[in-house]
Protein backbone atom coordinates (compact mmCIF):
# COMPACT_ATOMS: atom_id res chain seq x y z
CA UNK A 1 0.00 0.00 0.00
CA UNK A 2 1.24 3.27 -1.04
CA UNK A 3 1.88 5.96 1.48
CA UNK A 4 -0.26 9.64 1.34
CA UNK A 5 1.21 11.95 -0.93
CA UNK A 6 2.86 15.03 1.08
CA UNK A 7 2.12 18.79 0.23
CA UNK A 8 5.40 18.67 -1.36
CA UNK A 9 5.01 16.22 -3.99
CA UNK A 10 3.56 18.48 -6.19
CA UNK A 11 0.23 18.69 -4.83
CA UNK A 12 -1.68 21.41 -3.19
CA UNK A 13 -2.49 20.82 0.42
CA UNK A 14 -5.98 19.11 1.05
CA UNK A 15 -8.09 21.49 3.07
CA UNK A 16 -7.80 20.16 6.23
CA UNK A 17 -3.81 20.04 6.20
CA UNK A 18 -4.13 24.75 5.84
CA UNK A 19 -5.40 24.28 9.76
CA UNK A 20 -2.82 23.89 12.61
CA UNK A 21 -3.85 26.49 14.99
CA UNK A 22 -7.43 27.03 13.97
CA UNK A 23 -10.23 25.16 13.00
CA UNK A 24 -12.31 25.81 9.64
CA UNK A 25 -14.75 28.42 9.17
CA UNK A 26 -18.36 27.57 9.51
CA UNK A 27 -19.23 28.46 6.18
CA UNK A 28 -16.47 26.46 4.44
CA UNK A 29 -17.76 23.19 6.19
CA UNK A 30 -21.03 24.05 5.17
CA UNK A 31 -20.26 24.43 1.38
CA UNK A 32 -18.36 21.15 1.70
CA UNK A 33 -21.04 18.92 3.71
CA UNK A 34 -23.55 20.17 0.75
CA UNK A 35 -21.78 17.00 -0.88
CA UNK A 36 -23.21 14.56 1.54
CA UNK A 37 -24.98 11.93 -0.94
CA UNK A 38 -23.71 14.07 -4.01
CA UNK A 39 -21.49 12.46 -6.73
CA UNK A 40 -17.71 14.24 -6.84
CA UNK A 41 -17.61 17.40 -8.59
CA UNK A 42 -21.12 17.55 -8.91
CA UNK A 43 -21.59 20.56 -5.88
CA UNK A 44 -20.15 23.58 -7.50
CA UNK A 45 -19.91 24.85 -3.66
CA UNK A 46 -17.33 22.17 -3.43
CA UNK A 47 -15.04 23.15 -6.63
CA UNK A 48 -13.14 25.68 -4.59
CA UNK A 49 -11.87 23.11 -2.40
CA UNK A 50 -10.84 20.26 -4.60
CA UNK A 51 -7.07 19.28 -5.52
CA UNK A 52 -7.75 16.38 -7.54
CA UNK A 53 -10.22 18.44 -10.36
CA UNK A 54 -9.40 17.94 -13.91
CA UNK A 55 -9.46 20.12 -16.51
CA UNK A 56 -11.47 17.33 -18.93
CA UNK A 57 -13.88 17.36 -15.60
CA UNK A 58 -12.92 13.23 -15.39
CA UNK A 59 -14.14 11.37 -11.99
CA UNK A 60 -11.03 9.50 -10.82
CA UNK A 61 -10.44 7.30 -8.34
CA UNK A 62 -8.37 10.27 -6.33
CA UNK A 63 -11.35 12.71 -6.94
CA UNK A 64 -14.02 10.82 -5.38
CA UNK A 65 -11.69 9.78 -2.81
CA UNK A 66 -11.11 13.44 -1.89
CA UNK A 67 -15.25 14.26 -2.40
CA UNK A 68 -15.64 11.50 0.37
CA UNK A 69 -12.88 12.65 2.68
CA UNK A 70 -13.94 16.13 2.35
CA UNK A 71 -17.77 15.58 2.90
CA UNK A 72 -16.68 12.90 6.42
CA UNK A 73 -14.14 15.78 7.37
CA UNK A 74 -16.93 18.88 7.00
CA UNK A 75 -19.18 16.89 9.19
CA UNK A 76 -16.25 15.35 11.63
CA UNK A 77 -15.34 19.05 11.96
CA UNK A 78 -18.86 20.44 12.67
CA UNK A 79 -19.11 22.61 15.73
CA UNK A 80 -15.53 21.37 16.99
CA UNK A 81 -13.49 23.91 18.53
CA UNK A 82 -10.41 21.41 18.07
CA UNK A 83 -9.19 20.32 14.51
CA UNK A 84 -10.61 16.36 13.49
CA UNK A 85 -7.80 15.85 11.57
CA UNK A 86 -4.52 14.60 13.38
CA UNK A 87 -1.71 13.22 11.24
CA UNK A 88 -1.11 9.35 12.29
CA UNK A 89 -4.46 8.50 13.28
CA UNK A 90 -5.52 5.82 10.99
CA UNK A 91 -9.31 4.67 10.58
CA UNK A 92 -8.81 1.53 12.18
CA UNK A 93 -7.11 3.30 15.61
CA UNK A 94 -10.19 6.17 15.62
CA UNK A 95 -12.56 3.34 15.01
CA UNK A 96 -10.80 1.19 18.07
CA UNK A 97 -11.00 4.34 20.72
CA UNK A 98 -14.79 5.05 19.55
CA UNK A 99 -15.30 1.12 20.39
CA UNK A 100 -13.12 1.51 24.13
CA UNK A 101 -14.79 4.50 25.21
CA UNK A 102 -18.62 3.34 26.02
CA UNK A 103 -20.31 5.64 24.70
CA UNK A 104 -21.63 3.41 22.03
CA UNK A 105 -21.71 -0.39 22.52
CA UNK A 106 -18.83 -2.74 21.34
CA UNK A 107 -20.70 -4.53 19.46
CA UNK A 108 -22.69 -1.84 17.69
CA UNK A 109 -19.49 -0.28 16.84
CA UNK A 110 -17.94 -3.96 15.48
CA UNK A 111 -21.00 -4.00 13.30
CA UNK A 112 -20.98 -0.56 12.10
CA UNK A 113 -17.12 -0.98 11.47
CA UNK A 114 -17.38 -4.67 9.88
CA UNK A 115 -20.19 -3.23 7.52
CA UNK A 116 -18.08 -0.38 6.27
CA UNK A 117 -14.73 -2.86 5.97
CA UNK A 118 -16.88 -5.20 4.12
CA UNK A 119 -18.95 -2.62 1.66
CA UNK A 120 -19.17 -4.31 -1.71
CA UNK A 121 -19.81 -0.05 -3.24
CA UNK A 122 -17.95 3.08 -2.97
CA UNK A 123 -21.21 4.71 -1.74
CA UNK A 124 -22.13 1.57 0.87
CA UNK A 125 -18.73 2.61 2.43
CA UNK A 126 -19.21 6.62 2.52
CA UNK A 127 -22.34 5.70 3.90
CA UNK A 128 -21.03 3.74 6.68
CA UNK A 129 -18.16 5.86 7.62
CA UNK A 130 -20.52 8.84 7.94
CA UNK A 131 -22.08 7.25 10.49
CA UNK A 132 -19.12 6.31 12.07
CA UNK A 133 -17.58 9.98 12.08
CA UNK A 134 -20.67 11.07 13.42
CA UNK A 135 -20.68 8.90 16.42
CA UNK A 136 -16.74 10.07 16.65
CA UNK A 137 -17.66 13.33 16.89
CA UNK A 138 -20.50 12.90 19.46
CA UNK A 139 -17.56 11.49 21.90
CA UNK A 140 -16.75 13.34 25.39
CA UNK A 141 -13.34 14.05 23.78
CA UNK A 142 -13.97 13.94 20.06
CA UNK A 143 -11.62 11.49 18.27
CA UNK A 144 -9.58 13.02 15.37
CA UNK A 145 -8.80 10.89 11.84
CA UNK A 146 -5.57 11.32 9.56
CA UNK A 147 -7.75 12.70 6.83
CA UNK A 148 -4.85 12.66 4.61
CA UNK A 149 -4.54 9.39 5.13
CA UNK A 150 -8.01 8.19 4.96
CA UNK A 151 -8.17 10.05 0.81
CA UNK A 152 -5.33 7.38 0.28
CA UNK A 153 -7.32 4.57 2.27
CA UNK A 154 -10.22 5.33 0.07
CA UNK A 155 -8.31 5.90 -3.27
CA UNK A 156 -6.71 1.98 -2.44
CA UNK A 157 -10.23 0.85 -1.74
CA UNK A 158 -11.25 1.37 -5.13
CA UNK A 159 -8.20 -0.63 -6.71
CA UNK A 160 -9.46 -4.48 -6.73
CA UNK A 161 -5.52 -5.30 -6.14
CA UNK A 162 -5.33 -2.95 -2.96
CA UNK A 163 -8.94 -3.03 -1.30
CA UNK A 164 -7.94 -6.06 0.88
CA UNK A 165 -4.74 -4.99 2.28
CA UNK A 166 -7.01 -1.56 3.00
CA UNK A 167 -9.16 -3.77 5.00
CA UNK A 168 -6.31 -5.33 6.95
CA UNK A 169 -4.91 -1.90 7.77
CA UNK A 170 -8.14 -0.84 9.24
CA UNK A 171 -8.74 -3.99 11.46
CA UNK A 172 -5.04 -4.61 12.62
CA UNK A 173 -5.21 -0.96 13.68
CA UNK A 174 -8.21 -1.44 15.51
CA UNK A 175 -7.37 -4.61 16.81
CA UNK A 176 -3.87 -3.39 17.89
CA UNK A 177 -5.30 -0.49 19.61
CA UNK A 178 -7.18 -2.39 21.82
CA UNK A 179 -4.80 -5.25 22.58
CA UNK A 180 -2.29 -2.07 23.38
CA UNK A 181 -4.94 -0.22 25.44
CA UNK A 182 -4.77 -4.00 27.00
CA UNK A 183 -1.11 -4.20 27.70
CA UNK A 184 -1.09 -0.62 29.32
CA UNK A 185 -3.46 -1.67 31.73
CA UNK A 186 -1.50 -4.53 33.13
CA UNK A 187 0.56 -3.49 36.19
CA UNK A 188 4.21 -3.27 35.61
CA UNK A 189 6.37 -5.31 37.54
Amino acid sequence: MSMPESPRQNRRPYFWEKFTKTVPDGRDLAALRAGIGRGAGEVPAMWPYYTALRPSGEVTPRLRAEHAALCLFASHQQSQRTLMHRPGVGLGIAMGVLRADGKFSEEAVDRRFGAAATATTFAELTLHLRGLVTQLRALPKPQPVDYTRLVQDLVDWQDPDKAAATRRIWGSQYFTRRDERADDATPAR
